[in-house]
Parts: structure tokens; sequence; C-alpha cells
């Protein structure tokens, strides 16, 4: 029996080791290949920031960047296929009852992630520029370090899609039984405020209509979520 035991961890260590080795190679593939068009990507990269003139403050500013753009869509273009393969490896292991969870979760949670940095892209990122650019704008001239400017809008993106897992989350504790549908939308007052809040940090812009669309995108998932969950009255 205990030979039985270390065959089957000895095939589970191997097993993870050989998904492991898959999705590294392809996240490596898939950054090459964005390596390769990494012109294209950073001028949708540059897009939001309409007048902006990029300076490069240290040798090779530009190129680190280059490969950091390209490892960030390299992961985020392979993020489906990383899911699916840690799927794979999770799904023997559970019962009939919890895949039935976690597969519609893992799936809607990656569809949320996406509609948050579309979201964000669309919305976000070109109002918080457009903050920083009038801001000061008759004092000093804006001229910005292109790799400040990529991770501010990478953690940005990155934020506002993990933001976007609110109703994976309310889903997946209602279904555990953690907590109800009603119980959550019992408690909506204080998510708003919360959801306001939040807003506010995320958004450096003046703007409050921009401050108010996400707020507002934020309460409408979690009561969403909420909603969901007493339709399957949990």
């Amino acid at each position: 029996m205990v030979i039985n035991d270390e065959m089957a961890i000895s095939e589970h260590i191997e097993e993870f080791i050989q998904r492991f080795f898959f999705c590294l190679i392809c996240v490596s593939f898939l950054t090459l290949i964005c390596f390769g068009h990494v012109k294209e990507i950073v001028k949708v990269v540059q897009a939001p920031a309409l007048g902006i003139k990029f300076l490069q403050f240290a040798p090779g500013e530009y190129f680190f960047t280059s490969v950091k753009i390209a490892f960030f869509c390299g992961v985020l273009i392979s993020s489906p296929l990383i899911i699916y393969q840690c799927l794979l490896y999770l799904i023997p292991g559970l019962t009939k009852k919890e895949r039935d969870i976690v597969l519609p979760i893992s799936f809607g949670s990656g569809l949320l992630f996406f509609m948050g940095l579309i979201f964000s892209y669309v919305l976000l990122v070109p109002a918080a520029l457009n903050f920083f650019i009038c801001y000061g704008s008759d004092i000093v001239e804006p001229f910005w370090s292109f790799n400040q400017y990529f991770d501010f809008v990478a953690v940005l993106l990155f934020a506002t899609g993990l933001a976007f897992q609110v109703p994976a989350v309310q889903i997946l504790l209602g279904l555990l039984g953690i907590v109800s549908g009603k119980k959550m939308l019992t408690v909506s007052k204080y998510v708003i405020v919360l959801c306001t809040l939040f807003a506010a940090i995320i958004t450096p812009s003046t703007d409050p209509i921009t401050q108010s669309v996400l707020a507002l995108a934020l309460v409408s998932l979690y009561i969403g979520g909420s909603g969901f969950l007493i339709f399957l009255k949990k």
C-alpha cells in the first residue's frame, strides 16, 4: 500500500512537472512572437497617451521595456491555456459536485478578467492619463519615461481585471454555502460605499463621471452576482 501511495505521489509530481514545462514553453513561444511584433503592440499601449513624447532615460530602457511588454502579452495570451492545464491537473481529484462548481467559475472568472482589461483600457486609462497631462500643463511640459508609463498602465489594467472578479468570488462563496445571495444583498449599501472608495483610488482623475462609471460597474457586478445566486436558490 505504501509503495502504491509513493507511486501515486510520484506520478502526480511527474504530471505537474510536465504540465508546468508545457505552460512555460507556451509562454516563452508566445513571448517571442509578441517580441517580434512589439512595435505594433507598443503603438496600442501608447494610443491612450495622445500628445505625449516618451523619452529613454537610461541605456537600453526601451529594449528592456519591450521585453517586459512582450512577456506581459505572452502571459496574457497564454493564460487560457494555463488555466486549462491547471484544470486538467486538478479535475481528476475533484468530485462531480466540485467539478460542476470549478469549471463554470474558472471560465467565468477568465471572461470577467478580460472584460476588466477592456473596460480599463477604453475608459480608465485615457481618463487617468488626461488628468496627469492636464494637471500642471501650464507649468511643466510632459515628457514621460516609457518604462514608467507602461508600469502605470499595466498596474491599472491588472487592478481593474482583479476588481471584475467580484461575481466569481460571490458565486463560489454561494455555491459552497458560505454566504447566500440574499445575505449579500442585505449589505449592498456597504458595498456601494466600498466600490465608490475603490473607484476614487484606482482612478486618479478628478473627473466624477469616470469614477461614477467604475463604481456603477462594480456595484452592478456585485448585484448581478447576488442575483445569479438567488436565481440558483443559493
